[in-house]
């Protein structure tokens, strides 16, 4: 799906009522008109200053390079998305991550891809960093590394009012729920039918698309009784589609909770250590939590940046 045709397609079915955002890429002036308005984070990231201790460690490819590639699937809301022109990244990730490289000395270039491109793209080398709301977890900490930048969870998503009463991971037996191809909502879904099967239930019906926007109007229109989605997106998408009359969120702590990791090539440990120097000097510096707080997200801090920190 190109990226104009993202708000284009939201526009149309009414998901939201205006794509926000500024030029800058950070948040900038223009507000989306809904619940939740887009932040302006432009001052937060660009007061951030250049640490030459913490840049030191970075490999010296990356220093000439100058800049950092990192690879987002950019289409979940508030993680990362498209402002109003179709083609700037915003979101507490984009944030995030334009902070973390300006305390490095360095830029960040983004690259859009489907989530299950960007592991096998670390492997290669096409890219320095992923940066996509992924979990770091032990199977994935086989293929690559994770510095760790917030915690965060599946949760359920339903249409307004709720009415297949799902009420927890029992009653999704026997319901159709839309997942995003790759992602641990995906590997869930599938150990929940496993699990509704072997109690003589209905299984879990998944449909895998490459896109969340896809996945809500699935939902929206009752072709699944569920949407499976990170909390920080699920609360963000739940309180702006159709200003907050669409969707609601199943009560209840986050399934299989767990840290958001930004992703690096297991044989680049000096740019996982400045990465991780880096994001540590932003929580310490109060920039992290600003930008986290601008974004309504801040229920998920991390009071450490850590390694591999995910089972």
């Amino acid at each position: 799906m190109s990226v104009v045709r993202w708000c284009a397609l939201l526009a149309a079915a009414s998901l939201v009522t205006a794509c926000g955002g500024g030029p800058d890429g950070a948040g900038g002036g223009q507000q989306a008109a809904s619940a939740s308005p887009i932040p302006d984070t432009s001052a937060i990231v660009k007061a951030v200053q250049k640490d030459p201790q913490v840049a030191a460690g970075l490999p010296a490819a990356i220093t000439q390079a100058g800049k950092l590639k990192l690879a987002s699937n950019i289409q979940s809301a508030p993680n990362n998305f498209y402002s109003a022109d179709g083609k700037t990244p915003i979101g507490f990730e984009v944030d995030l991550a334009k902070a973390i490289g300006a305390k490095l000395g360095l830029a960040v270039a983004h690259e859009d891809m489907a989530f299950g491109s960007l592991i096998t793209s670390l492997q290669s080398g096409r890219i320095d960093l992923t940066m996509a709301g992924m979990n770091d977890t032990a199977e994935r900490q086989k293929q690559i590394d994770f510095v760790d930048y917030f915690q965060s969870g599946i949760t359920m998503m339903v249409r307004k009012g709720n009415p297949d009463g799902i009420s927890g991971p029992d009653s999704l037996c026997g319901k159709a729920v839309a997942v995003v191809q790759g992602t641990s909502h995906q590997k869930y879904a599938e150990e929940q039918s496993g699990k509704c099967v072997a109690a003589g239930k209905g299984p879990v019906t998944a449909t895998a698309t490459d896109s969340d926007t896809q996945n809500q109007n699935q939902l929206r229109t009752g072709r699944v009784a569920v949407l499976l989605n990170d909390l920080p997106s699920a609360v963000y998408i739940s309180k702006t589609a159709g200003d907050g009359q669409f969707f609601d969120v199943v009560a209840g702590e986050p399934i299989n909770g767990g840290p958001y990791g930004i992703g690096v090539n297991k044989e680049n440990k000096g740019l996982s250590e400045a990465v991780r120097g880096a994001l540590q000097a932003l929580i310490a510096d109060g920039t992290y939590g600003k930008i986290l707080d601008a974004w309504g997200v801040q229920s998920g801090a991390l009071k450490q940046a850590g390694l591999n920190g995910g089972k």
